[in-house]
């Protein structure tokens, strides 16, 4: 669990150089590599580009939601406030983690024997969004971020329709991992937020922000960790043709790193990042960052295109040895990407950049090293329940701390009471 927490707490705080749903996706395809390698079955293995693909896709969802002003709620004065943001936190967070926990364990049961019907999923998420919010934000005006996006609400109809879906069709073990991994999503990213704001009341020149995201990803990688290891699957095919290989392949290798690509590295950003550590606009090193980036995802893809399908025989089967060759790389790539839309690559002036590559040393070491245990534990609603009100009583002992630590701070943001008044010029 820790080895995945470590991995998937990586990708994330990575992910906050991209952003949005690619972002998000990329570092969701990590998490799910780190839980197949950790859990060593060789029947996960022959499917791994489908089910991280799954997984990249649920987690990517998430990232439609807008939480910049829930941040800013956290670092208020006000308890109500404070402990509306954290809340709030747990429940963007908890949906990243539970759509993406809940299509990876899905992708984990669909077999021959038991296929998932995958056009029926789509649909009805997608038509669980839309209505639900027409009628949480157009009809009932149930804002979460005003005034910004409400996206959160499509996430959440999309969770719900998944819900129904797992329980209607009994996959009780993607259900229980979808449920853990979105506790763990959400905890991670509401408790990331108190160590955002006292971090930054330490006055250490440290970016607090990214340990923030580096919390939602570790916890949510031991949520959805926690909930394979826990749940009992049932064997499936060691092979697969390869016509089931070629489409997630290329979404994984290809298609999400080339979006994060296209999205991040362009001219005009690069040229306003790379100006803070004096590099001129027209400097051929900013040219440079872009051929090379982009050629590490074609290189990449192509390598991996002809080792993993067309030199493959039909059908196909993989090898611990392959997926954690594939593993490194892409945790690696998404590193090198930080360094290069950060500039870290020729100035040491983000100093957390350094420490994606610590972590990328101490899972290459750690990760085939772990010995899974599965045991089964049934579904427990009513346990849940409980626990989830043990955590809004945890949040409630935040927010005490956090109201009691600091005055008004820059880039807080109040949801309920009067804004302060603004001042009059003179």
């Amino acid at each position: 669990m820790l080895v995945v927490g470590l991995s998937l707490g990586t990708a994330w705080a990575i992910r906050g150089q991209f952003g949005h749903e690619y972002g998000a996706a990329w570092a969701g395809a990590i998490g799910s590599l780190s839980v197949l390698l950790v859990a060593k079955r060789t029947d996960w293995y022959a499917r791994f580009f489908a089910v991280t693909l799954a997984g990249a896709i649920g987690w990517g969802i998430g990232g439609l939601a807008s939480y910049g002003i829930v941040v800013g709620y956290g670092r208020d004065t006000e308890f109500i406030n404070v402990f509306y943001g954290l809340t709030m936190l747990f429940v963007i967070g908890g949906l990243y983690g539970f759509i993406g926990g809940g299509l990876f364990g899905l992708a984990l049961t669909d077999s021959p024997t038991k296929p998932v019907k995958w056009h029926e999923v789509i649909v009805e998420m997608v038509v669980g969004g839309a209505l639900f919010y027409f009628f949480l934000i157009e009809e009932f005006d149930w804002r979460m971020t005003p005034p910004r996006s409400e996206m959160w609400a499509v996430c959440f109809g999309a969770a719900v329709a998944l819900t129904w879906y797992l329980v209607r069709q009994r996959y009780d073990s993607a259900l229980r991992v979808a449920v853990f991994a979105g506790l763990g999503g959400g905890f991670g990213f509401a408790f990331g937020n108190f160590l955002q704001v006292l971090g930054n009341l330490t006055d250490i020149k440290f970016n607090f922000w990214n340990v923030m995201e580096y919390s939602l990803g570790f916890f949510g990688g031991l949520g959805m960790a926690y909930g394979t290891l826990t749940s009992e699957w049932e064997p499936n095919e060691p092979t697969q043709p390869k016509r089931q290989i070629w489409f997630p392949l290329l979404m994984v290798m290809l298609v999400i790193p080339y979006i994060v690509w296209q999205q991040s590295f362009e001219l005009e950003r690069l040229q306003d990042i790379f100006s803070k550590i004096d590099v001129s606009p027209d400097s051929p090193v900013i040219n440079a960052v872009q051929l090379v980036s982009l050629g590490m995802v074609l290189g990449m893809t192509g390598w991996y295109w002809a080792r993993f399908y067309q030199n493959k025989a039909n059908p196909a089967s993989y090898s611990e040895n392959e997926v954690f060759a594939l593993f490194l790389s892409l945790l690696g790539l998404y590193i090198l990407f930080s360094l290069f839309i950060t500039g870290a690559f020729m100035s040491g002036y983000r100093i957390e950049q350094y420490l994606y590559i610590v972590n990328w040393l101490v899972v290459a070491f750690l990760i085939r090293k772990a010995h899974p245990v599965f045991t089964h534990s049934r579904l427990a609603p009513k346990q849940w329940a409980i626990n989830f009100g043990v955590v809004l009583v945890f949040f409630a002992l935040l927010t005490t701390v956090l109201i009691h630590s600091h005055g008004e701070l820059k880039g807080s943001h109040k949801r309920f009471g009067a804004p302060p008044p603004v001042e009059e010029s003179q």
